[in-house]
């Protein structure tokens, strides 16, 4: 028979940590993911501190998870929901300070790749994206990074449930935060989320360096920034400063949108940054009631623009009521189980397979 999630929460019950709680009861376990004979899932401590103090916790649950009949594999990660607490206050850190000059696209330690993913303009769902494709990424056990780098509209911090400010041990270096097995910077974090961030360019390009150059993202196999819409500051500073495994365009199939995202493309050509593929969100809608399948945005345009440009199409994503909820939960649909989840969970073995990640 199958592996079913309640067996395997039910060998989890059997893991208690210091005090008597087990780590379902304590809701610990994120991103569970049952994939044949393989199952993988995430601990979510608390804070870093007690992460630290949890390799054992780690390997007992993957021991009890190992010996259930019809296990062939088991990968656990460790992760953190937030920075650990400081006994008193870090020094202050500016952010949007004017850019610093340097010599050319710099590279980012212990960052094997860095892919933007950007659109023509808003509304097509490139943040969904970029949270849900970081997520699955993580659960097919990559270590992901994501930076939120829409400066004026930041809305990863609500996607991933994340809110507490960045810590900043010395006033220079930042400390990112963990989510859904997620490293993850955004200045949305940084800043009150109650008001607006009316900063010229100089002060935008130099906040996006520093969420770069001064954030301590670790060993990440692929960073993914969420780019904001258009084509200004931000993309220039990106392309020009840093140095860009690639960039992936997300776009809805109306010709309104393809007509933007074929400026975006223009812009990543004319700076040199190769693309990468595109993705076709909102293609789709299955109406829950009857399951009749529209389309409401029109369908396959995006994939007839990668096809007439010589790009990679990676994939049709549908529109999605749950997608949206748990966006605005704080819980990526890809978390989860369930058909979103299958297809970011094929989005991502697409980016894998590809060597993008």
């Amino acid at each position: 028979m199958p592996l079913t999630r309640d067996e395997i929460l039910g060998a989890l019950r059997r893991v208690t940590l210091p005090g008597g709680v087990d780590l379902v009861t304590r809701d610990m376990v994120r991103a569970l993911t049952i994939d044949g004979d393989s199952v993988r899932f995430v601990l979510e401590a608390s804070d870093p501190d007690e992460a630290a103090k949890m390799e054992g916790v780690r390997q007992a649950a993957s021991d009890v998870v190992a010996d259930l009949p019809g296990v062939g594999s088991v990968s656990v990660i460790l992760t953190a929901h937030g920075p650990a607490a400081k006994p008193k206050e870090p020094p202050a850190l500016k952010v949007g300070r004017h850019p610093t000059s340097q010599a050319g696209p710099a590279r980012i330690a212990g960052v094997d790749r860095i892919i933007a993913i950007g659109s023509g303009k808003g509304g097509v769902g490139k943040s969904t994206v970029s949270s849900n494709l970081a997520v699955a990424l993580a659960k097919e056990g990559r270590r992901v990074g994501l930076l939120d780098a829409d400066i004026y509209g930041p809305s990863q911090p609500r996607m991933m449930g994340v809110s507490k400010r960045p810590g900043s041990p010395d006033g220079k270096t930042i400390i990112p935060l963990q989510a859904h097995g997620v490293t993850m910077m955004s200045i949305g974090l940084m800043v009150d989320p109650d008001k607006a961030v009316v900063w010229r360019g100089p002060m935008l390009m130099g906040a996006l360096q520093q969420m770069l150059g001064q954030v301590e993202w670790g060993e990440l196999d692929i960073l993914l920034v969420d780019l904001p819409p258009g084509t200004g500051d931000v993309q220039l500073t990106l392309c020009q400063k840093t140095d860009l495994t690639g960039a992936i365009v997300v776009s809805t199939p109306q010709d309104v949108a393809l007509l933007d995202a074929r400026k975006a493309l223009d812009m990543f050509k004319t700076l040199n940054t190769p693309v990468l593929g595109l993705i076709e969100n909102m293609s789709t809608f299955v109406c829950p009631t009857c399951g009749t399948e529209s389309h409401i945005f029109g369908h396959g345009g995006v994939a007839k623009e990668a096809e007439k440009i010589g790009v990679p199409f990676l994939g049709a994503l549908p529109i999605d009521l749950d997608t949206r909820l748990a966006g605005d939960a704080g819980e990526p649909i890809a978390v989860g189980d369930g058909s979103m989840a299958d297809a970011y969970r094929h989005l991502a073995r697409r980016f894998i397979e590809g060597g993008m990640a």
